[in-house]
């Protein structure tokens, strides 16, 4: 099995994220990473989705997708951009908030709340850099953790809606 990144162009309608969440369950395949979000067109939403799969069951997905109303395009991203974002609640106290604050400008992340005795931090970046950032964090004691799916866009000028077809 390997990892496939899907694009997924979808009319901006209730429902449809139920529809193609369940395409993938029905086939057995777990989403490891879902992202939904209007599109530069608010009637249109994108949707990124990471699975595992063989090659030839994300193939019969994909044809399955095009048939589905609502679906206007969809590519596999073979090479791509990708992000995530993480929002990590961290115990601090006057003796390790310094260390903690010197960690977060080493990987370019940011405070976004500050109380007595914790931080909360703002990370944007691929898995590897987050988990890196995770894994320092970790021995001040993480109090709370939340973190987005990713995000992905295709390299180069070209983009997922100069590619639709159907419109």
């Amino acid at each position: 099995m390997s990892r496939h990144v899907l694009s997924v162009l979808v009319q901006n309608q209730p429902g449809v994220l139920t529809r193609i969440a369940g395409l993938f369950s029905r086939r057995g395949f777990n989403i490891a990473s879902l992202a939904v979000g209007e599109t530069e067109d608010p009637a249109i939403s994108r949707m990124t989705v990471v699975a595992d799969a063989d090659e030839l069951p994300v193939e019969q997905v994909t044809k399955q997708l095009n048939k589905l109303v609502e679906v206007i395009k969809v590519v596999e991203l073979e090479s791509f951009v990708e992000r995530r974002i993480i929002l990590i609640k961290v115990r601090t106290d006057p003796t390790t908030r310094s260390h903690v604050l010197e960690t977060v400008d080493l990987f370019r992340a940011r405070v976004v709340d500050v109380s007595p005795d914790s931080l909360t931090i703002e990370a944007t970046g691929k898995v590897e850099k987050l988990e890196a950032l995770l894994s320092l964090l970790e021995p001040y004691g993480v109090r709370e953790l939340v973190q987005s799916g990713m995000v992905a866009v295709g390299r180069g000028s070209r983009s997922i809606s100069d590619r639709s077809a159907r419109h």
